[in-house]
């Protein structure tokens, strides 16, 4: 009597835990610092063009004398007033913009009364640009912090009502039919169903304000400002300080990108969710 040995198949080893969540395999390390070569790069050809010459300091400073000038005005307090008064107005643009075109954008979306009455308006407006109106906001609202926390809330107002309403109004009608019919009410599914459905739009629309609010707050400061990296800018523009003018830009554009990289944690952390096409 033969025995028949019947080999069982072996298994393949067990993916990484992370790796079965996510689907793909995980990033490198590496890839994280390959994103900064080639800002390290422009600024190491800025750096050398300065010293040999082909970049007048007059016209453009070397990075090095923009970094020396930015501990200066760090070290002796300069740099912090003007960078808390200039987040103070772009913060208060932003809440009161943010919020009016959540409130409206929710009612255009939501409501067909409101799209009627809030949506026509709100479209005119949109075809005019903001920073055109400094003129008829300095009859307005005078000349004041006023005039720099309406053109940032301004900035912020269109990108969060559009996208806030394009996010109600993509949402698949079978699924809000479908919460209907299991029970839910009207205040359930707009929790349930709305409000995930549209967050992916509405921090499309948050990350779009924060430049378009970033972008007000550098013209709106330079308008009769007394603080604020504006006015650190147009005072050093009177005595040719190039060095000062390149550091205000670099603040603003560091400010623009925190808040983004910041907006970008937030949206990962909440729509954990979702997900989205990997770069390969």
């Amino acid at each position: 009597m033969t025995e028949t040995l019947v080999e069982k198949p072996t298994r393949p080893p067990a993916a990484p835990a992370a790796t079965r969540r996510s689907g793909h395999t995980p990033r490198r390390p590496v890839r994280r610092w390959r994103r900064a070569v080639t800002p390290v790069a422009l600024l190491l050809l800025w750096q050398a063009a300065s010293q040999t010459g082909l970049l007048p300091p007059e016209k453009l400073s070397a990075p090095s004398a923009v970094a020396q000038t930015g501990w200066r005005l760090a070290r002796d307090g300069t740099l912090g007033v003007h960078l808390l008064d200039s987040l103070t107005r772009a913060g208060i643009g932003l809440a009161i913009g943010g919020t009016l075109a959540l409130v409206l954008g929710a009612i255009a979306g939501l409501l067909r009364l409101g799209d009627d009455l809030v949506d026509p308006p709100v479209q005119m407006a949109r075809m005019l640009p903001h920073l055109g109106l400094v003129p008829l906001l300095i009859i307005w609202v005078g000349i004041g912090e006023s005039l720099k926390i309406t053109l940032v809330a301004l900035g912020a107002f269109f990108p969060i009502y559009f996208n806030t309403y394009a996010g109600i109004r993509d949402i698949d009608e079978r699924l809000v039919e479908a919460a209907r019919t299991c029970g839910l009410g009207q205040l359930a599914r707009i929790r349930h169903v709305v409000l995930p459905g549209a967050l992916p739009s509405l921090f499309l629309g948050l990350r779009l304000a924060l430049g378009a609010a970033w972008l007000s707050l550098v013209v709106g400061e330079q308008v009769n400002a007394q603080t604020g990296i504006g006015f650190l800018m147009m005072e050093a523009r009177e005595f040719s300080q190039t060095d000062v003018v390149l550091l205000g830009l670099l603040v603003y554009a560091l400010l623009g990108l925190l808040s983004d990289l910041a907006l970008r944690m937030a949206e990962r952390r909440t729509l954990t969710w979702r997900r989205g096409l990997q770069a390969v």
